[in-house]
């Protein structure tokens, strides 16, 4: 092998082991913000879950809106 050659698969292997470098930081990047985005799904579900029961409970608390109150 010429020393050309050998300089050409020395920066390859370089170049690829940058490359296999970078694709680890970018998965674990991409798991990290992927368990992120299931909690914060979770928590809008719990937030539409408690606005949906707080809209249930001031409709049965809220008089009819043709209904008269007392003083009148």
């Amino acid at each position: 092998m010429t020393v050309e050659n050998e300089a050409r698969r020395v920066d390859i292997e370089t170049k690829l082991a940058y490359l296999e470098d970078t694709v680890l930081t970018l998965n674990e990047v991409l798991a990290r913000q992927q368990k992120q985005i299931d909690q914060l799904e979770s928590k809008i579900r719990q937030v539409v879950e408690r606005v949906q029961q707080m809209s249930a409970l001031a409709e049965a608390a809220a008089p009819a809106a043709d209904e008269k109150p007392p003083h009148y």
